[in-house]
């Protein structure tokens, strides 16, 4: 092929190259993706990298070169000429790397994975149109303390400028180079940092001493950080949200968590807050499912009629967090109210809170709509405070309303158990337990439910009342947890008639309660409410364990049900399991 023949295909070759960088600048401008070179100067200046001397010749991959030293703007990210005056350069360049004297090696400096190109910007430009994959380079290492990758793009430097100023005040990417903060957007690492002021401030207030900037940093890592990403890790958060990285889920948590506790008043546990999130944003289709079941059904069943969680959900969820820690009842809901003079409720919450090293999550709901802080309220909180801070414990107390109810089953997914006196339990006709709002919460409520009748409990004496059902299981369960956690003294009562097997459930509870000293007590069948009352007076027990309620919604409000005859009858305190 003589050299004008050559030089003539080369500048068809410049014509096509054009085409492509129009087409792809149409592109680029529908999918709103950047097209343009990113500029040495630019990054170097930004990511504050600091150049070498030393230069060694090598093969480098052409898909990593992602900038130029001052010709950024003649060639699309690519490296398709964007001007027609390039034409006679270019095509001379194409004739020369088609012909036999080849292409000598261009200069670059190189950022981490990402290669600039000081000189050979045309030789590039050619080399990638040839379809070639590498090209022969001496190549100059520049050194930053985040690393660069060929995928970087111009509004990547805001993200790379932030994590370079995260690294230099926080020595991270020292002292805990294991950890991943990698992070696709913007404004992430300002936030981080903010995280670390916060909590040095208030390590300074809970030590009563100045504590160092260093001191702040490692702390926050190793006791803030790095156990919510453990728990993102543990619990497959990254399957449910594929597109954030971890650190992007420890700010998203983090920042749900704080809006849930604005929200609610009470603090929220890591644990609740991912399991919220996840609940609530999640993509997944079971969950995405699940949300719209419980739309429509919310929608359509009176609450009175609502079936509630699976027996055992909650002890489910409580056991995850059992591997760390010894206590079921960490958070428990007490409902305060006007009818409770005495505040049974809460004074049994501080017996049962002094067990488990638990704090209060107070609640006050009511009818009214007026949420604004009256008078009342304000004497309600001065003395729930008081009545706290008196027993040495942790404690909130919200205000809301709405029906009692359903605000207090909402606000219990946030809490362990729920403890509420009772002056009217549930009616001995159809429609005074339709009206109960009682017995819709212990029917809807997602947790076990502690009801104080006319006293509290010291609960040093357990009567479980069993059945073998599921729901008597957890109360099984809670039964032996006790025994073996509190030392609470337990009488197990198994009346028998002609719905159980008795031997067979009898066998069943003293195989579960093997080893933990329990007192064993068969019954003849009879009024079984009056049955279970007169044991607990006979044993000297302080508190009943009984599971809630058998029967469907419908077949309990007309038939009635045992425990809604033994919250009628007794004095002593009922926990009801679900």
């Amino acid at each position: 092929m003589s050299p004008q023949t050559q030089y003539f295909k080369a500048t068809e070759d410049f014509r096509r190259a054009r085409q492509k960088a129009a087409i792809e600048g149409i592109l680029a401008r529908l999918s709103g993706e950047s097209t343009e070179l990113l500029s040495y100067e630019e990054v170097r200046q930004k990511l504050r990298a600091v150049e070498s001397n030393k230069t060694v010749l090598r093969d480098i991959p052409l898909d990593a070169i992602v900038g130029s030293v001052g010709r950024n703007q003649d060639f699309t990210r690519s490296f398709l000429p964007r001007f027609d005056s390039d034409q006679e350069r270019w095509a001379g360049v194409m004739s020369a790397a088609t012909g036999p004297i080849g292409l000598p090696p261009i200069d670059v400096y190189q950022i981490g994975e990402a290669f600039f190109v000081l000189d050979g910007n045309h030789r590039v430009s050619v080399a990638r149109e040839l379809g070639a994959k590498t090209i022969q380079a001496f190549v100059r290492e520049v050194r930053t303390r985040v690393n660069v990758t060929p995928d970087l793009k111009p509004d990547d430097l805001i993200i790379k400028a932030e994590e370079l100023e995260f690294f230099e005040r926080t020595q991270l990417d020292k002292s805990r180079p294991e950890t991943d903060f990698s992070t696709s957007l913007p404004g992430q690492y300002p936030i981080l940092l903010e995280h670390i002021e916060v909590h040095r401030y208030f390590m300074g207030l809970d030590e009563h001493r100045d504590i160092s900037y260093e001191e702040a940093v490692l702390h926050w890592h190793d006791e803030v950080y790095m156990p919510i990403v453990t728990l993102i890790r543990d619990r497959g958060i990254l399957r449910h949200f594929p597109e954030r990285s971890e650190m992007e889920l420890y700010l998203w948590i983090s920042s749900h968590r704080a809006e849930l506790e604005k929200n609610l008043n009470w603090q929220i546990s890591p644990e609740h807050a991912i399991g919220d999130l996840t609940y609530q944003f999640s993509e997944e289709f079971s969950l995405r499912f699940s949300r719209l079941l419980y739309g429509i059904l919310d929608a359509v069943i009176p609450d009175p009629l609502e079936s509630g969680p699976a027996p055992g959900t909650w002890r489910a969820e409580l056991e995850k967090r059992l591997e760390k820690e010894d206590e079921l009842f960490i958070n428990i809901l007490t409902l305060i109210s006007h009818n409770d003079p005495n505040w049974l409720a809460l004074e049994q919450s501080i017996i049962l809170a002094n067990q488990e090293s638990g704090q209060i999550q107070g609640l006050h709901v009511t009818q009214t709509g007026d949420e604004n802080s009256t008078e009342a309220h304000d004497q309600l909180k001065v003395e729930f405070e008081a009545r706290c801070q008196a027993a040495g414990l942790s404690g909130a107390l919200a205000f809301t309303s709405g029906s009692v109810a359903r605000v207090a089953c909402d606000r219990s997914y946030w809490t362990d158990i729920i403890v509420t006196q009772v002056s009217y339990p549930p009616g001995d006709h159809p429609i005074a337990r339709f009206a109960s709002g009682l017995r819709t919460m212990i029917r809807r409520c997602p947790r076990p439910m502690l009801v104080v009748r006319k006293q509290t409990s010291p609960l040093r004496h357990a009567l479980l009342a069993y059945n073998g059902t599921p729901k008597s299981k957890e109360a099984l369960y809670l039964a032996a947890y006790m025994r073996e956690n509190w030392h609470t003294e337990l009488s197990v009562l198994i009346i028998e008639h002609s719905e159980i097997d008795a031997d067979a459930i009898y066998n069943e509870a003293n195989a579960y309660l093997e080893g933990l000293d329990a007192n064993f007590i068969r019954h003849a069948s009879g009024t079984r409410s009056d049955i279970i009352l007169a044991v607990a007076e006979e044993v000297g027990a302080d508190f009943i364990l009984i599971g809630g309620y058998k029967s469907s919604s419908m077949v309990e409000v007309f038939l009635g049900s045992v425990v809604d005859a033994v919250l009628r009858k007794t004095e002593i305190p009922l926990l009801i399991c679900r």
